[in-house]
């Protein structure tokens, strides 16, 4: 009902997608079952069959789970949803659906190290090509398209270094050559980013991020048109990949403080950004909302706001970006991100550690590199936090 209505990105947060049971209930309900009783053995068949609609097995076909599903469809401005049981499996029933052997993927060089490990590790060995491109060269984008070309990936901002790619123009020219674009808006999410409004032609989501904004469960999400996510449900029917109706709750949930969250992850995030541009420890600061961040004008354009995650050198190496990390109290030592406790981690020792050298140097990520997703503590303290040990530096 409210994702036809032409309500507002809050209102759809907090509304779209519910279905109340004859209980009543005001608060999603949690259908904690595998199955489902038929009312008879010919509507068991009809449904097995697909010739008449109805829960079948929650596998695929969960009323929780596709409550949250209706909702990020509608965030996202998309048709139909997907949900997952993590980000990565996001991505492989993509993979799993939509490519076969001799088809060719290009990927951006700047997104997730686990990204990265799927397309060389594991399509490649099923015979699936993958190229891979800088993300903000569209020269390097079109030199790597051939007749072969399914799928643009791309996540904007990237991970860890926050670059910034143009999704129209990016849109555009995979259109131009029969391929897809899927853009990663693991970052912005939909309160700051709707790809699809820009071109794209799925979007991916670890619901485990700012989706959930809490740190609580695991999970991911594609989302588009419902042509494609049909094939996506009948790899999910097959493999199994599936959200768990708790999770999609948990997420539910989290949807509902969505906008509120992201404005808040994006003030505290710009505020540390322009305070550690000043710190003499800090050779760079990776983050769109500074002015002189080569993305800035395009992120303002195709973004709301500039995010809650961040990057920065510093002087030295490892060792001293492990002395920055080791000395905070407040920032938490985890590869998570988008929760409301601050995080901090060395990607070239965690999320990118499973890249060779050479990779890591040709994605920009440093010994001294150090990633930061900016929760929604009181700024001041994150900053005295970071001091501690950029003042031994």
């Amino acid at each position: 009902m409210f994702e036809d209505e032409g309500y507002s990105l809050d209102t759809l947060a907090v509304r779209a997608g519910q279905s109340r049971s004859p209980e009543g209930e005001h608060s999603e309900a949690i259908y904690l079952t595998s199955s489902y009783v038929f009312p008879s053995a010919a509507e068991a068949a009809a449904r097995f069959s697909g010739e008449s609609t109805g829960n079948v097995y929650s596998r695929y076909t969960n009323p929780t789970v596709r409550m949250f599903e209706q909702r990020i469809a509608a965030l996202e401005g998309g048709e139909a949803a997907v949900a997952t049981s993590s980000g990565m499996a996001a991505i492989l029933s993509l993979c799993m659906a939509l490519l076969k052997s001799g088809d060719k993927v290009i990927c951006s060089r700047s997104v997730f190290g686990t990204t990265t490990a799927l397309f060389t590790r594991y399509m490649e060995k099923f015979g699936v090509r993958v190229a891979f491109v800088d993300l903000t060269d569209m020269h390097s984008w079109q030199g790597a398209l051939d007749g072969d070309t399914r799928l643009l990936f791309m996540e904007t901002p990237s991970n860890p270094l926050c670059e910034v790619a143009d999704i129209r123009q990016l849109a555009d020219l995979a259109h131009s050559a029969g391929a897809l674009l899927v853009v990663d808006n693991c970052f912005c999410t939909p309160a700051l980013q709707r790809p699809l409004e820009l071109g794209a032609d799925i979007v991916v989501h670890s619901a485990t991020k700012y989706l959930d904004g809490q740190g609580r469960c695991v999970g991911g999400v594609a989302v588009g048109s419902k042509e494609i996510m049909d094939e996506l449900v009948i790899f999910l029917r097959t493999a199994g990949p599936s959200m768990s109706p708790f999770n999609a709750w948990v997420f539910l949930k989290g949807l509902e403080t969505l906008n509120l969250r992201m404005q808040a992850h994006c003030r505290n995030a710009l505020a540390l950004a322009w305070w550690l541009d000043e710190q003499a420890a800090v050779e760079k600061v990776n983050y769109a909302g500074l002015p002189k961040h080569p993305g800035h004008l395009l992120a303002a354009k195709q973004q709301s706001a500039f995010g809650g995650v961040l990057s920065f050198t510093v002087r030295g190496g490892r060792e001293e970006a492990w002395k920055v990390i080791d000395n905070c109290r407040i920032f938490s030592c985890t590869a998570n991100l988008g929760d409301a406790k601050s995080t901090i981690v060395h990607p070239a020792t965690t999320t990118h550690g499973r890249l060779s050298e050479e990779d890591k140097a040709r994605a920009g990520i440093t010994e001294n590199l150090i990633r930061v997703s900016v929760g929604l503590e009181d700024i001041g303290d994150l900053q005295r936090d970071l001091e501690r040990g950029l003042a031994e530096l």
